[in-house]
């Protein structure tokens, strides 16, 4: 009898597109039986980014977006809910795009129409994932450490690093459960900086990045942003790492504006591997080998300058028969199966929170 399918979206801090997953789950672990991926509308994404900070109109609007993105989701998930693989599917998990996220003062907000996608897909939909963990007081991210234990666990340590729009890692030490944390912005400000300097929605291989060196001083009071130094658990987004606040940094690195943008890039590409390299250093001796996951495992500078910092191999998730790009999407997958199963996948070692939760919330078909 062939296991019960899921379906995982993902659009992601980057916002470059849709990510989606068809998997199954059993005691032999994860199975991907098929992927694919839909681009962002580019209306859309200036949307979502617009809405990261308040505005004119915004319930309105952040409204209208959710139902455009849940179009979107809908059309990624079209191949499997209209194809033979119809009367396996289960459920499709399904994040939303987040554009709030504040667990300190106890809310997140992902833009999500979970009700029309189950409407548009036939299919129960498992969505608003964080939400339980922040009300037990954690801080409902990162989500992902507990799937990154499933896929990737080994009798040596491990770290597993998601680059995606923010970094996060999950640390797989022997004999301890998982636990995790973000480390601060991955591909994010990378992004938006190299969007508003050349018109790409991406510095491809890190090459404008590398095109120049990074200036000390800039990334010294980068570092010196207090999330930095807060102990785990902890989390964030674009509520503080945004383009706004870079600039902040760059009056007071640089008044007059003298900085050259690819020096810019170049140090915020610093800023990403030198986070990160701070945050697993307290557990170097545990950790034999460094697994990355997300977009960043496809960016070769930023893997070489990491690999400058860090004292242990590096290696894409690929070399263990793991898509990089496909890792979250499958995650959202597994948090469905999770949802279905009764499984606490809220961990209080990763977030914080008072005790283990079963996260989601089902959207019947």
């Amino acid at each position: 009898m062939q296991a019960p399918l899921f379906i995982g979206l993902m659009s992601g801090t980057s916002m470059d597109g849709v990510d989606a997953v068809l998997a199954s789950f059993g005691p032999q672990g994860a199975q991907i039986h098929k992927t694919h991926s839909l681009p962002m509308p580019a209306a859309l994404r200036d949307e979502l980014l617009a809405l990261q900070q308040p505005g004119h109109n915004e319930l309105a609007r952040a409204s209208i977006a959710a139902l455009q993105l849940t179009e979107l989701y809908a059309q990624a998930c079209l191949p499997w809910t209209q194809g033979p693989e119809k009367d396996l599917l289960r459920a499709i998990g399904v994040h939303g795009q987040t554009i709030r996220h504040a667990p300190d003062q106890g809310y997140t907000l992902q833009l999500n129409a979970p009700a029309l996608l189950a409407e548009r897909c036939g299919v129960d939909v498992i969505a608003d994932f964080r939400s339980r963990d922040i009300a037990a007081g954690g801080q409902g991210a990162p989500l992902v450490p507990i799937v990154h234990e499933a896929l990737f666990r080994h009798e040596h340590g491990r770290v597993i690093l998601n680059l995606g729009g923010i970094a996060n890692i999950s640390l797989l030490l022997p004999g301890q459960d998982v636990f995790g944390f973000d480390t601060g912005p991955a591909n994010m400000l990378l992004d938006a900086w190299v969007h508003k300097h050349q018109g790409q929605s991406y510095d491809k291989n890190g090459r404008w990045a590398n095109s120049a060196a990074s200036d000390p001083a800039l990334l010294d009071s980068l570092l010196s942003e207090p999330w930095f130094a807060l102990p785990a658990p902890k989390s964030t987004g674009r509520d503080l790492f945004n383009l706004a606040w870079l600039q902040q940094h760059l009056d007071h690195v640089a008044p007059n504006g003298a900085l050259d943008p690819a020096i810019v890039q170049s140090t915020l590409m610093d800023l990403t591997v030198h986070s990160v390299a701070q945050a697993i250093k307290p557990y170097t001796a545990q950790i034999q080998e460094l697994i990355v996951c997300g977009g960043g495992a496809a960016n070769p500078a930023m893997l070489k300058r990491l690999g400058d910092l860090v004292p242990m191999p590096i290696r894409s998730s690929a070399e263990l028969g793991m898509d990089p790009q496909s890792i979250e999407a499958l995650a959202f997958a597994w948090l469905a199966y999770a949802h279905i199963e009764r499984i606490p996948a809220g961990l209080p070692a990763v977030t914080g929170a008072r005790r283990a939760t079963v996260l989601g919330a089902c959207y019947p078909a």
